[in-house]
């Protein structure tokens, strides 16, 4: 039985897959520190505690800011969103194009000798990566063919049918189906943590109004649902389930159409399915890249 996964990816993809995913750990981890900096900032301007000549609390808010800070400043001048972005559109691109190969799809007919194939994935791949400016280095192995890819090419139009069926269009839909529901309970919990933190605030300003204390929490409680603002928007949790679903539909609809198309109608079929794969992740780029400008 003839099938590939990621592993039988070329070096391209890799490279790229990798270099996103280092972009995001690192754009999420230096976001997290920024946010979390002006709520302890919050937390340190809203207490007093004296330590001889030095007020405690105001150190705290002083290092909240100055992390903050920092995170700022390395996200202004290293961008790793940028790597994490293009990254992922290059992975993405690659992925499509070693599936369509590695099957049979537009454009690499099965008609087409093996090293007019290979000439017509090096031709693509090269393009996808000066539209990005070459910013990510190949890393080793098979940088435009591997041997998985070439095997399902050769074989039969049944068994590249099945292959693509379960290990491309049906990994795909599943692979969207979770994320769609995962990010809808994020979503859900994000949302219902922002009305406990608002009804909090009224409570500890209700409380203060009236003189039970004299610590003003309100700044606090203000900068946490603003920091959780923000983070729901960095994420996009209600976007991502929105077009994660979308595409699980319509890879479940393809997967349908696939399994009654002919050898005939088989590469034009491929291309479909890939297209439909491909727009959430041009939707995806294009959401994130907005913010970039």
């Amino acid at each position: 039985m003839s099938r590939i996964s990621d592993a039988d990816m070329p070096a391209f993809w890799r490279s790229a897959d990798a270099a996103s995913l280092r972009g995001q750990q690192l754009t999420l981890r230096l976001n997290r520190f920024r946010l979390g900096g002006t709520v302890l900032a919050a937390v340190g301007g809203a207490l007093s505690w004296q330590a001889g000549a030095v007020n405690v609390w105001g150190v705290v808010a002083l290092l909240g800011f100055a992390a903050a800070l920092a995170a700022e400043i390395v996200l202004i001048t290293v961008r790793p969103e940028q790597d994490w972005y293009s990254g992922r559109a290059l992975a993405e691109s690659a992925k499509t194009l070693a599936w369509r190969y590695a099957v049979g799809g537009e454009p690499f007919l099965p008609a087409m000798t093996a090293s007019d194939a290979r000439t017509a994935m090096r031709d693509r791949l090269a393009a996808i990566a000066a539209e990005f400016g070459n910013q990510i280095p190949i890393g080793a192995g098979e940088a435009v063919v591997t041997p998985g890819m070439q095997a399902l090419r050769s074989a039969l139009f049944p068994e590249r049918k099945a292959a693509y069926l379960r290990d491309r269009t049906e990994d795909q839909r599943q692979w969207y189906a979770r994320k769609a529901e995962d990010a809808k309970q994020k979503m859900s919990r994000w949302r219902m943590a922002l009305v406990l933190g608002e009804v909090t605030g009224l409570v500890l300003a209700g409380l203060r109004a009236f003189g039970v204390w004299e610590i003003d929490w309100s700044g606090v409680i203000a900068a946490c649902i603003a920091a959780g603002t923000a983070w729901m928007g960095l994420k996009q949790f209600a976007t991502l389930n929105s077009a994660y679903a979308t595409a699980a539909n319509e890879l479940a609809l393809q997967a349908d159409k696939l399994a009654d198309v002919s050898e005939d109608e088989w590469p034009q079929a491929v291309a479909d399915a890939e297209e439909a794969i491909s727009r959430e992740h041009t939707m995806w780029l294009a959401s994130h890249t907005a913010n970039l400008l």
